[in-house]
């Protein structure tokens, strides 16, 4: 008999007993004699018999299991993240299943719709920088299916979202800079319909004035999170006359492209152009110069957003959405560490 796929109906059937005597006998039930227990027991055993999380859960309209969406599954960022999701899901008997939506809208939505279809409990996600069309939440706020957004987020005053510091981040950037003697600070942004582009160039301008520094438009470029669009937006940038001195990138991919491209014009960082990351990557410890950016508590942001989960999926009444902030903290290191 194949040990594949080994069901309560391929128990009952092999002893010729109801699935119901089987499930019991499993359980060590009163009802079972001693006699038909052994022989279940001894042959689930034999079969290598474990019980299905997805059966049993689809029995009790619960899966134990939440479905998570994120833009990406190579940076660390988003990796660490999960693991802080994974890690509080499991601690309290829920499993994860992991979809990419390759910073695609329309990918999102198909990763949401087969999540559904896999009938996971409610969803984690990040938006894509594609999505400005928020429609294919709509089911799942009308069924009131769980759902938390974290990093980018919309629509806060129906979902629960776990976010960061974001514009005193930037802000505390900015202040960096002055102090460390650059005043034409430049700002690689990520795509303007993003909530954490908005704010970030929002402490990006709240730094500039309490400095006493002018805003200008020409220091404010934007990219699309890629590689290429941050060095295309760095070029833009260094062709100024004069050119900045600094240049705060919206994240560690933005800042380690500038670096590329700095270099490749034979400048020096911090001398020249001084630079600024934002999430903290593994990298920016063995880039050379290292890079100053700032930590972002991925993994405590993926256990918050599973404890906003956990909260929607407990509650006995729908409850308001919690809008949670979490502290980042701006790591100096030699990047832009110029002697005033």
């Amino acid at each position: 008999m194949s040990k594949r796929h080994v069901s309560l109906k391929t128990l009952a059937q092999a002893l010729n007993v109801s699935m119901s005597t089987v499930s019991r006998a499993l359980r060590n039930h009163p009802d079972i004699g001693p006699e038909v227990t052994q022989r279940v027991q001894q042959l689930a055993q034999e079969l290598q018999y474990t019980p299905n999380p997805l059966a049993i859960g689809l029995l009790k309209d619960r899966t134990n299991t939440i479905g998570v969406i994120v833009p990406d599954l190579v940076t660390y960022f988003f990796s660490s993240i999960i693991s802080g999701i994974e890690s509080l899901a499991n601690e309290h008997g829920y499993y994860i299943v992991i979809r990419c939506s390759y910073e695609s809208y329309e990918k999102e939505k198909e990763c949401l719709e087969n999540l559904l279809k896999l009938r996971v409990d409610g969803i984690i996600m990040c938006l894509a920088q594609e999505t400005q069309d928020y429609a294919h939440f709509n089911h799942l706020l009308e069924a009131e299916i769980p759902l938390v957004f974290f990093d980018r987020v919309c629509r806060p005053e129906e979902v629960a979202t776990v976010v960061v510091d974001n514009q005193e981040a930037a802000r505390r950037i900015t202040q960096h800079f002055f102090e460390s003697g650059y005043r034409r600070i430049a700002h690689i942004a990520g795509p303007a319909q993003l909530n954490i582009t908005r704010e970030r160039i929002a402490g990006y301008q709240q730094g500039l004035q309490e400095c006493g520094l002018p805003f200008e438009e020409d220091l404010l470029v934007h990219c699309d999170l890629s590689i290429a669009s941050a060095t295309a937006a760095t070029q833009q940038l260094l062709a100024l006359s004069p050119p900045p001195d600094a240049i705060f990138g919206v994240n560690d991919t933005a800042a380690f492209a500038a670096m590329k491209e700095i270099k490749r014009q034979h400048l020096r960082i911090p001398e020249d152009v001084g630079l600024v990351g934002f999430t903290d990557e593994f990298h920016a410890t063995v880039v050379e110069p290292t890079l100053t950016s700032v930590m972002h508590p991925t993994y405590e942001m993926g256990r918050e957003a599973a404890l906003l989960f956990l909260a929607q999926m407990d509650a006995k009444t729908p409850i308001q959405p919690r809008q949670q902030v979490l502290t980042t903290q701006l790591v100096v290191r030699e990047s832009s560490s110029r002697a005033v």
